[in-house]
């Protein structure tokens, strides 16, 4: 039996290679979970009420794009977050969580040639997973680009050669970035979109953490793009409430981007997405309409940024990660590190490694390893003393 060949040389996922690298050895401890990113904070007790109250919606076929309360509800956000008007009918579209639509992107507004050759997207290394198959689905190349500390942990498109860039038909780029937690400036989206506009391609602008910061909102790329009078259907922005509202199980994520733009994203939808029941569409335009939720929920991590500065601040490389809820902590090599803390601590962390792919020998990931501080405090500070002890004595 036959099988595509464009996915028959895929690197295993993360979390099954994880749990071959740990699952064969006894833990040291009691376990903390501190790899996936699956936020532990309560998420609003009305959420439930707003779900019930809609219960016989689940007897209907919700509508492709949302419903017109759920968009009029991420338009509002967006305007109230960022400055810009967006019409809800032609220039906002839910999802089901960003992968979703990050994944669908490509295929979506993306031609299959451009130049005369084969397409290019691009993303930084490391990087979400989806990006890779999402360009690798739509028959393009994908383009690593490090995003290392000699960059700011964010890819130099720029530095790519003239042949790349004159293929290329999209970037993905995630601002706060995971999983350094670093911060793309309006500078470094001034630049990009003057980039995108240069050799014509698409921005997906993944902004999933954009709620998770210290002090300052981090700026959007539909915002500057309006400042500098770009292209609204250049920039395509990917939102969730998984992390701003700890609401990861609902599933539910908005794409908005110019009206061309999403006019090719929802005809993709028509024949194969599949809508946020009506009950769950109407808790999320709750949700989108509500802050003070978020804003306690912030200041929860802002308590345990402070806590891993108070606890590693002190580590040769360590950063403090500029918004997120990762730590990016330095390592001779990953998975060493990692085997070593789960059998003398049973804490778990995720081998940077595994969220890149190797380019010209290296892998940007390799000398990292990714710290969730997802659960509560108490346990956090325990996970994060015991990685303090294990890989950084004095």
């Amino acid at each position: 039996m036959l099988y595509p060949e464009r996915f028959s040389n895929l690197p295993a996922h993360a979390w099954p290679r994880l749990r071959a690298l740990l699952d064969v050895h006894e833990g040291g401890g009691t376990p903390i979970h501190m790899t996936i990113g699956e936020p532990k904070h309560a998420f609003p007790a009305w959420v439930m009420d707003v779900i019930a109250e809609n219960a016989a919606g689940f007897n209907s076929y919700p509508p492709n794009d949302g419903s017109p309360a759920l968009r009029g509800a991420i338009a509002d956000w967006i305007q109230l977050r960022y400055g810009v008007g967006v019409d809800a009918d032609t220039q906002v579209m839910a999802l089901n969580g960003t992968r979703e639509g990050l994944y669908n992107a490509v295929m979506a507004v993306c031609p299959e040639t451009k130049n005369g050759k084969k397409p290019a997207i691009l993303m930084p290394n490391p990087f979400y997973q989806v990006y890779m198959i999402g360009a690798i689905s739509g028959a393009a190349d994908p383009i690593m680009v490090p995003a290392t500390l000699s960059t700011g942990h964010l890819p130099d498109f720029a530095s790519l050669p003239e042949d790349v860039l004159n293929r290329t038909t999209a970037a993905y780029i995630c601002s706060p970035a995971n999983p350094q937690g670093a911060v793309a400036s309006r500078d470094y989206w001034t630049d990009l979109l003057a980039l995108a506009e240069k050799y014509d391609f698409k921005i997906f602008a993944d902004e999933c953490y954009s709620e998770i910061y210290r002090n300052t909102p981090p700026v959007g790329a539909m915002q500057v793009a309006q400042e500098v009078g770009a292209d609204p259907d250049r920039v395509v922005i990917f939102h969730s409430l998984s992390k701003r509202s700890n609401l990861p199980g609902l599933r539910s994520g908005f794409v908005a981007s110019g009206p061309n733009t999403m006019r090719e994203i929802k005809q993709l939808r028509n024949y194969a997405g599949t809508p946020l029941p009506l009950p769950l569409q109407a808790a999320s335009a709750a949700v989108w309409a509500d802050e003070a939720h978020v804003a306690e929920s912030r200041a929860l991590y802002v308590e345990k940024y402070e806590v891993a500065d108070r606890i590693l601040g002190n580590v040769p490389g360590y950063q403090s990660p500029e918004a997120g809820f990762f730590l990016w902590l330095p390592v001779e090599d990953d998975e060493t590190a990692a085997l070593k803390l789960w059998r003398e601590t049973g804490v778990r962390v995720l081998p940077g490694g595994y969220l890149a792919q190797e380019v010209n020998g290296e892998n940007p990931g390799k000398t990292y390893i990714r710290v969730a501080m997802v659960a509560p405090k108490e346990e956090t500070t325990r996970g994060i003393e015991a990685i303090r002890d294990c890989l950084y004595p004095e």
